[in-house]
């Protein structure tokens, strides 16, 4: 039975994907890296500081060490999501729904806690969680389950009896390695990956959320 609900944030919660794509692009271009958006879709889901070295170890710049680099990118996110507060369809309504089912909620994010913090002062949410986690400081992001294994523990509960919402498929491997149900959320450009597969239901956004959805998973 389930007793808790655990959420991603970049891509789920708040439409920022594209801020994280535009400030690669423009960082990473601004110390010699050849990188396109579509560049960017490799990395989707993965910590930053792990994107940061993937693109450092293909092509190498000088100048600018990794946390350097990974700095610039975190702040130029946090000035674009302070300025548009892109929440996505249907947050309010989901938490709403795992409110009413009476189950704890968490937020485990790969973004740094910074950022975390700051995009949910902008878009009202601070609160909503009981607890929050970044996979900031772990020795892996995600694919890796650790940091949704840690949100269980903060929420006192065991995995098996969380679901984790998710749109990208490097997050849903973490919460199915976690041995957590799994919802994806995925962006229409990504929902026709065959690797959504292993996700217990797919869903075209959070506004499908609701109790007979929790019922049957």
């Amino acid at each position: 039975m389930l007793q808790a609900a655990v959420f991603d944030m970049d891509g789920l919660l708040v439409d920022s994907e594209p801020f994280w794509q535009r400030a690669q692009v423009d960082i990473f271009s601004s110390v010699g890296v050849s990188i396109t958006l579509e560049d960017t879709h490799r990395t989707m889901g993965l910590r930053i500081d792990q994107v940061v070295e993937y693109w450092y170890q293909r092509q190498p710049w000088q100048g600018h060490d990794v946390p350097t680099v990974t700095e610039m990118i975190v702040c130029r996110v946090e000035e674009l999501i302070k300025e548009h507060k892109p929440m996505l369809p249907g947050v309010l309504e989901a938490i709403a729904t795992c409110e009413e089912m009476g189950l704890k909620i968490a937020l485990a994010s790969s973004s740094p806690m910074r950022l975390i913090q700051s995009t949910l002062d902008s878009l009202s949410l601070t609160g909503k969680f009981q607890a929050v986690l970044s996979a900031e400081h772990l020795r892996f992001g995600k694919p890796h389950p650790e940091v949704y294994i840690n949100a269980a523990d903060a929420l006192g509960v065991m995995p098996q009896a969380c679901v984790a919402f998710e749109d990208s498929v490097n997050g849903l491997l973490a919460a199915k390695a976690a041995q957590m149900k799994g919802i994806a959320v995925p962006d229409a450009a990504f929902a026709h990956d065959p690797r959504w597969a292993i996700a217990d239901r797919k869903l075209n956004s959070l506004l499908e959320v609701n109790q007979q959805l929790f019922a049957a998973i």
